[in-house]
């Protein structure tokens, strides 16, 4: 009988919880230890919870906590009764001799916090699961959600000194010296653009946005063309708006220098076939991962972008575009479901450590005029939180032009309007039309 009772009583340890507020009570620096660890919320005694609150209201007011201040600080809020009163509070400090374990109780009481977090996630998915009008998909996204959520809510907050930071960051200077490589990060393939950036960093967020049209699809399957086929570096690229056959056959055309059209209506000599079977040929042995999900939830992209990542070993991913992206808070406005997706993004290139490449639409009046940072469409926060910035800039064709002269090489400027560790300014690049690509301007040809 005692044990189905224990089994029933969530995990908690009331002698780490008091050791911990014993600690704080006896030492004020121990608090700056305790908020890497724990919120209130992390404590199983309603009483002990009450007070770790009331530590925490003293730190914000810059006020020392010790057994006065916390008792009196109780009172005012009304919860000193509910805490267990001044004795209880009294108490506290006679359970530890001194603060030197904080951090060993902080993580017991963290914890024991985490797994009553996952008996609750359970039991609510195992509730659903009984129930047969919930979508079994739904409920699989939901159990990601909540364990991605705990595991975003649970990365321990810690500093580093100089003395860490100085020899790896030396390394890294030197390793650069030593190979003579002008690019740090992963290269687009587009000269200019790759001596302004020094290549696309890990972490970042990279914002490419223009009108429709314009050529924001070509422009990052050109980069994802470079680093997969060119330089052999895994790369993932999540289409949302095209279907991955359509995909396949822009890259493919653009890889043959096949014109997209003969393509599309199979109108190829035979001749074509062998440069068309050079280039699938080529493809097939990229490292590179099509993800074809239309309406994608931010909740998918995530945990397609973390397998990627950890079985793939990606070392870029490429999302076309940023506004398909579908929030799980789809009650919000439309520019804070936005403003979630673009912070979302910028977590998961910190996380997974590689660039995060986004395709973006700018706002109708910023058509025919060179785009600037606020015509970035639906949010403001995309532009907040993107490292690098930058627009597609070209006149759009006129459709009294002839085929001759639409299919022509088009200059059209890359202009970077924001580089978070680096300079802005403006490269020239070259559109083909005829294989949907883009090229350095030097070598350009048709």
């Amino acid at each position: 009988m005692a044990s189905i009772l224990k089994d029933k009583i969530p995990p908690h340890d009331d002698e780490a919880e008091q050791a911990t507020l014993g600690a704080l009570l006896l030492d004020e620096d121990a608090i700056s230890v305790a908020i890497r660890y724990l919120r209130p919320d992390d404590f199983y005694s309603n009483a002990n919870r009450r007070i770790y609150k009331a530590v925490l209201n003293l730190f914000n007011q810059g006020r020392k906590a010790d057994i006065i201040t916390v008792i009196e600080e109780l009172k005012q809020s009304g919860e000193l009764d509910a805490a267990g009163g001044p004795a209880y509070v009294a108490s506290l400090t006679n359970v530890v001799p001194t603060s030197a374990n904080i951090d060993y109780y902080a993580q017991i009481v963290q914890d024991h916090s985490v797994r009553r977090s996952l008996l609750r996630i359970s039991s609510e998915i195992s509730a659903k699961s009984y129930d047969e009008a919930t979508e079994s998909r739904l409920i699989v996204e939901e159990a990601q959600r909540y364990i991605f959520e705990l595991t975003d809510n649970r990365q321990t907050l810690t500093y580093k000194s100089a003395k860490e930071i100085i020899p790896k960051t030396i390394e890294a200077i030197e390793k650069l010296y030593n190979t003579k490589d002008a690019f740090t990060g992963v290269p687009s393939g587009l000269h200019e653009l790759d001596a302004m950036t020094s290549g696309f960093q890990k972490s970042e967020l990279i914002i490419i946005g223009a009108r429709p049209s314009v050529g924001k699809t070509a422009l990052a399957l050109t980069m994802a063309a470079h680093t997969a086929i060119k330089e052999k570096i895994p790369t993932a690229f999540f289409t949302l708006e095209m279907s991955d056959m359509a995909l396949m056959q822009r890259l493919i055309s653009a890889e043959a220098r096949i014109e997209s059209e003969k393509i599309r209506t199979g109108l190829l000599k035979p001749s074509d076939f062998h440069s068309l079977m050079e280039a699938a040929g080529r493809i097939y042995e990229a490292p590179l991962y099509i993800v074809d999900m239309p309406n994608m939830k931010l909740l998918d992209l995530r945990a397609q972008a973390r397998r990627l990542r950890a079985q793939q070993k990606v070392e870029i991913i490429f999302i076309d575009y940023l506004t398909l992206i579908t929030s799980e808070n789809y009650q919000l406005p439309r520019h804070e479901q936005i403003a979630e997706i673009s912070r979302s993004l910028k977590s998961l290139a910190r996380e997974l450590d590689i660039p995060v490449v986004a395709l973006s639409q700018v706002r109708r009046d910023a058509e025919g005029k060179r785009p600037t940072l606020s015509d970035i469409r639906e949010s403001g926060s995309i532009e907040q939180d993107a490292d690098v910035v930058m627009f597609l800039h070209r006149e759009r064709e006129s459709d009294k032009k002839s085929d001759a002269e639409r299919s022509k090489a088009i200059t059209t400027e890359l202009i970077i309007a924001k580089q978070r560790n680096g300079p802005v300014g403006t490269v020239e690049i070259v559109f083909l039309p005829s294989y949907t690509k883009f090229e350095n301007l030097s070598r350009a040809s048709v």
